[in-house]
């Protein structure tokens, strides 16, 4: 009897420690657009106002900060907006860095996305709007994607941090792309 009891036990744990590794829906666009962030992404407040949501993404081991991932509407054209990003990363030994990102369009959820991987030495600016001083972050890679919706408009999901945080996070951030259901 007491063996039944301890499985019992034991199985309970294992069922609650399961669901609490399970992945977090997040909507925005005013619900129009669910994702699915992965297990071990801390939501956080976000930093400016103009992000609707934000994740830190754990370190890999040997790197000293976390990921950062945002989510948030915005205008321009989608090239402009790609340029941009593109233009807060410059080369070790100079070069451009548009020749090194990788963009690449995709459909998700039956709505267009632009893909961007983009790696260099990162000019972060932590008040991008009051023209404070960009803190140069090498090694720095960022994941990106915009999708493209006639009823939302455009959303950017930006994934950025140490290139080795970002490697071995690459495939949990495509998934969050991929589990866009839009309602």
């Amino acid at each position: 009897m007491r063996c039944g009891f301890l499985f019992a036990l034991a199985l309970a744990s294992l069922c609650s420690f399961a669901s609490a590794q399970e992945a977090t829906k997040f909507a925005v666009a005013d619900g129009k657009l669910e994702f699915k962030a992965p297990a071990g992404w801390t939501k956080k407040t976000p930093k400016v106002r103009i992000i609707e949501v934000e994740y830190e993404v754990p370190a890999a081991k040997g790197d000293e900060l976390a990921g950062r991932m945002t989510v948030m509407g915005a205008g321009g054209t989608v090239e402009a907006n790609i340029d941009r990003w593109i233009g807060q990363f410059d080369q070790p030994g100079g070069g451009d860095s548009k020749d090194k990102a990788k963009i690449e369009k995709l459909k998700v959820g039956g709505q267009d996305v632009q893909w961007v991987d983009v790696a260099g030495t990162y000019k972060d600016n932590p008040a991008p709007f009051a023209g404070g001083k960009p803190v140069l972050r090498e090694n720095y890679r960022m994941l990106a994607a915009i999708v493209q919706t006639k009823d939302a408009g455009n959303y950017f999901l930006k994934f950025y941090g140490p290139k080795a945080t970002v490697t071995e996070n690459e495939k949990a951030f495509r998934d969050l792309v991929d589990s866009m259901q839009v309602k």
